[in-house]
């Protein structure tokens, strides 16, 4: 990286400022012009100087651009967590510049609120039918409380497929070393941010994709959890081959999911592609995908049953191409 443009990047208090909010959290553009004061145009002139800088990078959801300081590949911090740490200092000795940071940090307060009040809505919004599920199958509590035990307390690079309202990247986010939450909706997408926005920043990363399709690398990720996601799919063996090839060899997936069941209103009501999973198909699935099955846990319910499948990539390719060939992340 050339030095010149760094400091030409850096020689801006909004800039500067830009970079402190980015150290807190990642944030839309417009949160960004709402926190600065500054209009939007304006704001997107100095995010595209940091991004050419290679001090931030851009990543699109929907309709949405989010700004996060620029991370390398590896995970090794890069000049943009430098200048953060540098900022810090700046903000020690500088009283003007820690009082329009401060200034800020109460505007990014109220970004913090408005999200949790969406979600809350959202939440409000769908209750009903929620609950209605819930009275099914085991407890959410007992559930949780058994995935925990099966993956273990060092997750390393952890993917959450489907991640929904992000609860169970929430939940194992302390056992990893960094978390990506995939979701295909950007509605999701948004109320699962406000559910991970108290995660350091930089340790969690919210995308939007398909499970049939994912955006990353090949043998990225040391776990990958499925949760109460795998009934939406089509092709679920085509999706756990998929999440086989961004698997590192003995990395680990944990499905949770339902037995196989006769529920057709979840076809129907709740858009269930499969209702449930037999072991038998399960572990068949995994198995051709490339991952080596253990014995599942069953946690009976009500009326359905909920199994936590897990399995260990083996190194051997799988028997079952994925949907396509795998793009850098």
């Amino acid at each position: 990286m050339k030095i010149d443009p760094t400091l030409r990047a850096l020689a801006d208090t909004t800039r500067l400022r830009i970079m402190r909010l980015l150290a807190h959290m990642e944030l839309a553009v417009g949160e960004l012009a709402q926190v600065l004061g500054q209009s939007q145009p304006r704001v997107s002139r100095h995010v595209r100087i940091l991004c050419d800088a290679g001090l931030a990078e851009r990543r699109r959801e929907g309709s949405w651009v989010f700004l996060h300081i620029a991370v390398a590949a590896d995970r090794a911090p890069p000049i943009g967590a430098a200048v953060a740490r540098l900022l810090d200092a700046a903000e020690a000795d500088d009283a003007q510049f820690a009082a329009r940071c401060e200034e800020d940090r109460r505007h990014l307060a109220a970004i913090r609120a408005g999200r949790e009040n969406q979600a809350a809505a959202y939440f409000a919004r769908h209750a009903g039918e929620w609950d209605q599920l819930r009275t099914l199958h085991s407890a959410d509590e007992t559930v949780e409380a058994a995935l925990l035990e099966v993956v273990g307390s060092d997750l390393g690079s952890l993917l959450d497929v489907g991640t929904g309202t992000g609860r169970i990247a929430e939940l194992l986010g302390s056992r990893a070393s960094h978390v990506t939450a995939l979701d295909k909706s950007p509605e999701m997408l948004r109320i699962a941010r406000a559910r991970l926005q108290h995660l350091p920043a930089g340790h969690a990363d919210l995308v939007q994709g398909d499970f049939s399709a994912l955006p990353f690398a090949d043998a990225a990720f040391d776990t990958l959890t499925f949760h109460q996601v795998l009934h939406y799919a089509q092709d679920p063996g085509g999706v756990l081959a998929e999440a086989a090839r961004v698997t590192r060899t003995g990395g680990r997936v944990a499905v949770v999911d339902f037995a196989a069941h006769d529920r057709e209103e979840l076809r129907s009501v709740h858009a269930h592609a499969r209702l449930g999973f037999s072991d038998e198909a399960m572990l068949a699935m995994l198995a051709e995908a490339g991952f080596t099955a253990a014995s599942a846990t069953a946690l009976p319910g009500r009326e359905l049953t909920v199994k936590i499948w897990t399995g260990t990539r083996n190194a051997a390719q799988p028997l079952r191409s994925p949907a396509r060939k795998s793009q850098p992340a």
